[in-house]
């Protein structure tokens, strides 16, 4: 009888615990869901539309279709993913032009919806804003796609200013990197 009690303690907790390692990546999508049909989409929209060429904000990524606001964090290794949008070193900045490329984790089971777990609901001519240096800066996405892990050339310097965004693809068992890439638009910051 005690016996059996304890195995069948034992099973619930096998269930429980499996469970939420195989339910906990979903749960931040099925939050998207429900906060996409809500007002705050429209309000970074509105955010970025509104801003004025200067601002008190820190580092900021704004990512309206993506539901993100979120904090730019400069890093000297990968460690500072964990604290959101990681700035990739020797990379360029906004303010600078060239190829600014900015990295963030899309899930772990530490922070199961990482800066860019929705990166994916982006789209060409998508706008976005980087705050840098007390500016806004405002770019369109230009091109979504795939690459595969050891894929450098993304943070490549480029000729032109450009932001290049990019994490971990699919959400499970991820191989590739999602790349996202926005072009400044006219009379951003200089």
């Amino acid at each position: 009888m005690k016996l059996s009690r304890i195995n069948t303690g034992l099973v619930v907790a096998i269930i429980a615990v499996n469970g939420t390692t195989i339910g906990l990546p979903f749960v931040p999508a099925m939050l998207f869901r429900v906060q996409s049909h809500g007002p705050r989409q429209h309000q970074l929209e509105q955010q970025i539309s509104t801003a004025d060429s200067s601002t008190s904000r820190p580092n900021s990524l704004i990512m309206p279709t993506a539901l993100f606001d979120g904090a730019v964090i400069d890093g000297p290794d990968a460690r500072a993913l964990r604290n959101g949008v990681w700035h990739r070193p020797n990379s360029s900045s906004p303010d600078k032009g060239g190829n600014t490329v900015f990295a963030g984790h899309r899930f772990t089971y530490t922070n199961p919806q990482g800066a860019f777990y929705h990166l994916d609901k982006l789209r060409i001519g998508d706008a976005l804003a980087v705050i840098w240096d007390h500016h806004f800066y405002h770019y369109r996405v230009s091109e979504v796609r795939v690459v595969g892990p050891n894929e450098t050339s993304i943070e490549a310097p480029t000729p032109q200013p450009q932001l290049t965004l990019y994490t971990c693809t699919p959400l499970t068992l991820p191989k590739d990197r999602l790349v996202v890439i926005a072009k400044p638009e006219a009379g951003n910051a200089r």
